[in-house]
């Protein structure tokens, strides 16, 4: 059982369990704001109103969880890896089942700002301006890592692999964007 602040708020478990509870409350939200925004005559009110929540549903539990101290927090020094797919391979030393959920987590991170992003702001409708958005927010999630030297490691391969989760999101979104984003051509 979960106890105590940090119990909920400073483990995995914790934020995990706060993201399901959390589920509820952005439905609703989403309600709200799509009812306020069709009130005022937005035609596209549910679509903005889903993307705006679903960004931060789908992202702050991830950045929170991967921002969480490791045990030796404070005392790991020069975990830094900057050649690419290094990283990667050492994972697998640790088994293939470790490496695994690693791999997939670090797709997940970023997933739902390359999902809905592009749904919800015509600027960032294409794949590489997604995949620079998410690279960048990736650097500055493993800088911060770095600098408040979290017992985490700081890689460039994680960058790699936020970035390509993001963009596998954008393109299994790509149906409700791309239509927007391309002007129609009239019949004959």
């Amino acid at each position: 059982m979960l106890k105590g602040w940090y119990g909920w708020f400073g483990t995995f478990t914790g934020v995990s369990a706060l993201t399901v509870l959390a589920l509820p409350l952005c439905g609703l939200l989403v309600w709200v704001l799509a009812r306020r925004r069709s009130a005022n005559g937005d035609p596209s009110a549910w679509r903005r109103s889903l993307a705006e929540v679903g960004i931060v549903y789908g992202t702050v539990p991830w950045v929170w969880m991967i921002m969480l101290p490791g045990s030796q927090v404070g005392t790991v020094s020069d975990r830094v890896h900057l050649v690419p797919v290094l990283d990667l391979l050492e994972i697998f030393e640790d088994g293939p089942l470790r490496a695994t959920g690693q791999i997939v987590g670090n797709l997940l991170v970023f997933t739902a700002l390359g999902f809905f992003a592009p749904i919800r702001f015509a600027a960032l409708a294409s794949l590489p301006r997604i995949l620079l958005l998410a690279a960048g927010c990736s650097v500055l999630v493993e800088v911060a890592q770095y600098v408040l030297r979290l017992d985490r490691v700081t890689s460039v391969d994680d960058v790699l692999l936020n970035a390509a989760g993001a963009g596998l999101a954008a393109l299994a979104s790509r149906r409700w964007w791309c239509s927007r984003s391309l002007p129609r051509l009239a019949p004959g």
